[in-house]
């Protein structure tokens, strides 16, 4: 190694010692989990999904863009809000139970769409369709899968929810549609986020780290793989996320698919109001946990302005740095119908497959559960914006 070379890589030590993001996921693990079970926390799974994985792949999956602020965000979010519990409550039964769509939900928790779930574990999404199906969890299934949508709706025994990303030439997206629509998905859920593009920076410095030979495994030593070879894009030209998408894209989507749409990525209250008069049947609250730009805006600080939007017809979900069952309440005390989580069953799965995954679904919903008696709302419907306060509230 030359000395520039040297110079350079001790640079990028220092960096990563100064890093948040890496700082947690590099601490040292007191509780060395050797089984899912082991673990109390989903916090737990991170280290031990460290552990598994190659650098290229831990730092795809870890960071965020740029600075990696809005990353840091989505978790500080939570802090500003505050609960309100209420005593001497009948708490001996708890229901989390919603209904979405007509269909009843065991939670309010759901899996979001995460692309190459194989990177992460040798079974991937069909892994995590098991999971999905004995926890009676819904599933996003992503458009960059691993897995075709029949095979994993097969592992799950019934279709999936489908997460889009619209392919750049319209033929492509008609014939992409028409396949999920025959496999049986109820839900087509149009990701807007990454349109523009994002700079995914932590994750290239990441990615140098790796001294593998990725083409093994992937169309580039860079780790990435050409959309013709993604299960979903086969035989469908021109890549995906059209940059000159508008609402206008939004009102043919619809015309199109009988599918219930909904359209995720949105993060303001002037976008939540076109969305509802463009006809899509819901919302999700998500700047991609962090992944698509520097807003600075934690997606829980986002949502009762996406609420207001929406004006109380159609559903709003949110996703974004969910890692605790309070988490998941203060959501829904602002008015969320539905929280998904993303990496923390990622960490699980990457550690220990479906069991892990059935084990951080179960730790979200314990807690959940708690938090909900301990708050004297022991259904989903009592919880609502007087079970919260903003933390600089007084009185």
């Amino acid at each position: 190694m030359n000395a520039f070379a040297s110079a350079s890589r001790r640079r990028f030590l220092r960096f990563l010692a100064g890093s948040p993001l890496a700082a947690r996921a590099w601490a040292q693990d007191p509780l060395k989990l050797t089984s899912s079970k082991d673990a109390v926390s989903l916090m737990d799974f991170e280290a031990a999904a460290r552990r598994e994985l190659p650098a290229a792949h831990w730092g795809y999956m870890a960071s965020g863009v740029e600075d990696d602020f809005t990353l840091r965000a989505n978790r500080e979010g939570f802090k500003r809000f505050q609960l309100r519990p209420r005593r001497l409550v009948d708490v001996s039964k708890v229901d989390l139970k919603t209904e979405i769509f007509g269909s009843v939900w065991e939670s309010p928790v759901f899996l979001c769409p995460v692309g190459g779930q194989r990177m992460f574990h040798p079974q991937g999404e069909v892994a995590v369709a098991r999971a999905a199906k004995a926890t009676k969890t819904v599933q996003i299934l992503s458009s960059a899968t691993s897995t075709g949508v029949e095979d994993v709706s097969q592992a799950l025994g019934r279709p999936v929810w489908y997460q889009l990303y619209m392919p750049v030439r319209w033929e492509g997206t008609e014939k992409l549609v028409r396949r999920v629509e025959e496999a049986g998905c109820p839900v087509l859920v149009w990701t807007v986020d990454l349109l523009g593009g994002r700079n995914l920076e932590t994750s290239e410095r990441f990615r140098r780290m790796d001294t593998r030979d990725c083409t093994g495994c992937h169309a580039s030593a860079r780790g990435g793989r050409a959309t013709s070879e993604l299960p979903m894009y086969k035989d469908i030209e021109g890549g995906f996320n059209p940059p000159a998408a508008t609402w206008e894209t939004l009102d043919r989507l619809r015309k199109f698919t009988k599918m219930k749409l909904m359209v995720k990525g949105i993060e303001t209250r002037e976008d939540a109001r076109l969305a509802r008069e463009h006809g899509v049947d819901g919302i999700v609250v998500s700047n991609h946990g962090g992944r698509a730009m520097e807003t600075g805006r934690g997606t829980i600080e986002e949502l009762s302005e996406v609420l207001d939007g929406a004006g109380g017809q159609i559903p709003v979900f949110i996703d974004g740095g969910f890692r605790r069952g309070s988490d998941v309440y203060k959501a829904l005390a602002l008015g969320a119908r539905a929280v998904g989580i993303g990496r923390p069953y990622i960490w699980a799965l990457s550690a220990f497959g479906q069991e892990g995954v059935e084990r951080a679904l179960e730790i979200i919903n314990t807690e959940l559960t708690l938090i909900m008696r301990q708050c004297g709302t022991p259904s989903i419907k009592q919880i609502t914006r007087a079970s919260i306060m903003p933390a600089d509230s007084r009185g």
